[in-house]
């Protein structure tokens, strides 16, 4: 493992590299696997994240034309990846450095080569002028709050200055609040120099209702993802507007259009973002039980705890099946023997972690986190043969309340006096876990692997935590407000518990204008939830 480096660019050196730098599109299975691991490894085209500058990879391929600075094609990175980690194609080892990225990459793509990460998108249309009309697609921002079930009306706005948003827009004294009785402004402004969220905060603080930003190449469309380094990011929990990716030729038309002195009018819509096909929605959380990985870990254990009543109610009415994942990665044959290897995945090699601390001279192991994780699994399916498969929350709740890793608490012990106070089989856990230094599969980790390939509309799944709704991935914050209302989008019409009719869930109609929402007043019918 290699820390991250501590070498700083003044604010001058920073705008002369901009250009050159000025964009950074990782792979979320990379920052799942180690949060701070420095790399412009990119499995997939499909997801970016804008950033001001790029630190210096530990690995660049430059070879056959592939720069760590440009996203890949999937068919180009597959056939990369399979000569270059698959481990029947490797002619001699890797560092040891990278070893992680082996891991990471195999099983992504060597163990899945035809799997893709699935772009969740929404509609857009637009209304007026007559040029412009008709339907686009977006693809939704892995922040903020999408209005799942819903639509909302507005004007795009694209402003003189501070076309990127990557400042305040109290600088250039302009506010896109919308005045009494008119439409609420969409934002549109320009891709580069800055985090996708930044922007989405800055257009948020300036009063618009929602912002689309504009690709600034030709590509097909990707999913805006979160920085890396989220904890140094303090407002991204405040993002609340909705926020799309628009192409680069539909928003150069857009951007033509305002700057002719013509108005906009767009319709977003949520409505099929999640399919709703009966009165129960089935939804998957894949999470991981490390409490060591900063920020990620952070806001899953924080969205557990949040949402656990909620969810519990759900379940045992019978309005949801919920199940919980985790995601693993194998280490390459040719190394299992590794002090890599050993330290960090259980069965020989074949179920890996990331090592918690990132330093493999202290602390807990990946192999810890494995088991852990195992542990996990077996608790949720214990209970679920015992018809009370909610316990998964409480368990989980409780063990990183009572078996913090700081506190040198995250054992075997102290998760069997947690199992012991929800009154579950220890010996059944015992059973389905197995023996960890078994030269062989074990059967749940191999079935989790299995999960993470996607099938039909779902995708691969390769950001750390994941939620799935009805087989479609969740794009937005991880917060209980938001995913309640994204799972309440999920059922059919007229079958929705009541929880989804509650006042934080529906639309307060006696709002100007309904909120911005669409609505048809003759029938009295909102669509915006």
């Amino acid at each position: 493992k290699s820390p991250r480096s501590k070498n700083k660019t003044n604010e001058k050196e920073q705008e002369n590299a901009t250009r050159s730098s000025r964009v950074r599109e990782t792979s979320p299975s990379t920052s799942v696997a180690f949060p701070n691991f420095p790399t412009t490894l990119h499995p997939s085209s499909s997801t970016a994240i804008d950033t001001l500058h790029t630190p210096k990879p530990i690995c660049s391929f430059r070879r056959a034309g592939f720069r760590g600075s440009r996203a890949w094609t999937n068919r180009s990175i597959r056939a990369h990846l399979r000569h270059r980690f698959c481990p029947r194609a490797m002619a001699s080892p890797p560092p040891p450095l990278l070893l992680t990225l082996v891991w990471a990459a195999a099983l992504l793509w060597c163990g899945g080569c035809d799997a893709r990460f699935v772009v969740e998108k929404n509609s857009l249309r637009v209304t007026a002028p007559e040029a412009l009309k008709g339907a686009y697609e977006c693809a939704i921002g892995n922040f903020g709050v999408p209005q799942y079930g819903g639509t909302m009306v507005g004007v795009v706005a694209y402003p003189k200055a501070n076309r990127k948003a990557c400042k305040g827009f109290d600088d250039f004294d302009v506010s896109f609040k919308a005045r009494p009785g008119a439409l609420p402004t969409f934002l549109l402004v320009d891709r580069g120099d800055c985090y996708f969220t930044k922007k989405a905060w800055n257009a948020q603080n300036a009063g618009a209702a929602a912002i689309l930003v504009a690709d600034d190449r030709d590509e097909p469309l990707i999913t805006m993802d979160t920085p890396e380094e989220s904890g140094r990011v303090e407002y991204l929990e405040n993002i609340t507007i909705p926020s799309a990716l628009i192409s680069k030729s539909f928003g150069d038309r857009l951007k033509k259009t305002i700057d002719n002195g013509e108005m906009v009018n767009v319709n977003l819509d949520w409505r099929e973002s999640l399919p709703h096909p009966d009165e129960r929605v089935e939804y998957e959380f894949w999470t991981n039980s490390n409490d060591e990985c900063g920020p990620k870990c952070d806001s899953q254990i924080d969205f557990v705890k949040s949402f656990k009543g909620a969810a519990q109610i759900l379940e045992k009415k019978g309005y949801t099946q919920f199940t919980p994942h985790y995601i693993t990665w194998y280490c390459p044959e040719a190394y299992t023997l590794s002090k890599q290897c050993k330290s960090q995945c259980i069965n020989h090699g074949r179920y890996c972690a990331p090592d918690p601390e990132q330093d493999f001279s202290k602390g807990y192991d990946g192999k810890d986190v494995v088991v852990q994780n195992l542990r996990q699994v077996c608790v949720y399916k214990v209970a679920k043969e015992s018809k009370k498969p909610w316990l998964w929350w409480d368990y989980v709740t409780d063990f990183a309340v009572r078996c913090p890793m700081k506190e040198m608490k995250y054992t075997k012990e102290c998760a069997d006096a947690v199992i012991t106070s929800l009154g579950l089989d220890h010996k059944a856990i015992d059973k389905c876990i197995g023996d960890p230094d078994a030269d062989e599969e074990n059967p749940v980790l191999k079935a989790e692997q299995d999960a993470q390939i996607g099938k039909g509309s779902r995708g691969d799944v390769t950001i750390l935590p994941t939620l799935v709704i009805n087989n479609r991935q969740y794009r937005g914050k991880l917060d209980k407000g938001a995913v309640l209302k994204a799972l309440c989008a999920g059922f059919r019409e007229t079958t929705e518990p009541a929880v989804c009719l509650s006042e934080d869930i529906q639309t307060n109609e006696c709002l100007e204008n309904n909120g911005g929402c669409w609505q048809d007043k003759a029938a009295n019918i909102t669509a915006c939830k």
